[in-house]
């Protein structure tokens, strides 16, 4: 990697961090994607300010006999052209080699959701545990039904974020966003047993350093999103209810509730936080495929004879 080469990308990075405000994982995918394609280019004799279209297209091409899936592709090239796009604009480039390369299509895939009667009943039967853990899986699974919250967000929430008389939450979402989300009467009052019992006795693990975490493991310090994917498989095995439990489901659960009793898309836009309403509108094919499962079983002359 030449000087100026290594100055461009730094450079980028630096901007997608401090003015574009993406996550530190993010930033290292898009790092990763570019070092890639410039070990390519140098295999090629081509360098990131002589790229041209035919050494991108052989790129692609590799990457797909490599076993690459269309998603990952569309990744890499969101990622480089990004990355050109930004050179163009610091005049490093003169032309952006990747404005002509389209994406490749991909099957949109319905997000997993789960059916009311399965939520009250993965509620009603995790209640009935008896082990020492069973209050703040409680109330981790109330919130994520009422809230629609990220596993992320979950996870990073300050008992300082809630404003209990509202039932209202401060939520740092993506691109480090404030935004706030709402919780239920039951969940209010699951988060209240968890926060007065099980809570103290693990910020008592910590000795003179109390941790202001609202959702801790069992050592006292502050519950990860690995930990949280730990406590719903727990809760599968547990329940053997069978229902796949994964944190971002639930968010899917909750924004499927929402649009099928009537809410608005850009109410539900604001509540996931989500930054283009087309990222929403995916929850409307969900209802419509909900509404043809319940037609064909219920329409007595859609039933075949």
């Amino acid at each position: 990697m030449s000087e100026k080469e290594d100055k461009a990308i730094r450079e980028y990075l630096e901007y997608l961090e401090k003015q574009r405000m993406y996550s530190p994982n993010t930033v290292l995918a898009y790092q990763r994607d570019i070092e890639q394609f410039l070990n390519f280019l140098h295999q090629e004799d081509y360098s990131l300010f002589t790229c041209d279209t035919k050494v991108i297209r052989n790129f692609l091409e590799a990457e797909r006999k490599r076993g690459i899936s269309k998603v990952s592709l569309k990744r890499k090239i969101v990622s480089l052209r990004g990355f050109y796009h930004r050179m163009l604009q610091q005049e490093w480039i003169h032309k952006n080699p990747f404005i002509t390369i389209s994406s490749p299509k991909t099957d949109k895939k319905l997000p997993d959701f789960l059916y009311s009667e399965e939520v009250f009943r993965l509620l009603d039967e995790n209640k009935k545990r008896t082990d020492t853990f069973v209050d703040r899986d409680q109330a981790i699974l109330e919130l994520l039904f009422a809230s629609g919250l990220r596993a992320s967000e979950l996870c990073s929430l300050l008992v300082t974020d809630f404003q209990w008389n509202r039932r209202m939450i401060k939520v740092n979402g993506k691109g480090k966003k404030d935004r706030y989300v709402f919780f239920t009467e039951a969940a209010s009052k699951a988060l209240e047993k968890y926060l007065h019992g099980l809570r103290y006795q693990l910020t008592l693990k910590r000795g003179s350093k109390p941790e202001n975490h609202m959702f801790l493991n069992e050592y006292g310090n502050p519950l990860t999103i690995r930990g949280l994917e730990y406590i719903l498989s727990e809760i599968e095995k547990k329940l053997g209810l069978g229902l796949s439990l994964h944190p971002h489901k639930f968010r899917h659960t909750f924004a499927t509730m929402m649009l099928s009793n009537g809410a608005d898309l850009r109410t539900i836009q604001e509540l996931l936080g989500h930054e283009s309403l087309s990222t929403t509108q995916i929850y409307t094919h969900i209802t419509t495929k909900r509404m043809l499962e319940d037609y064909q079983k219920y329409f007595p002359r859609t039933k075949k004879k």
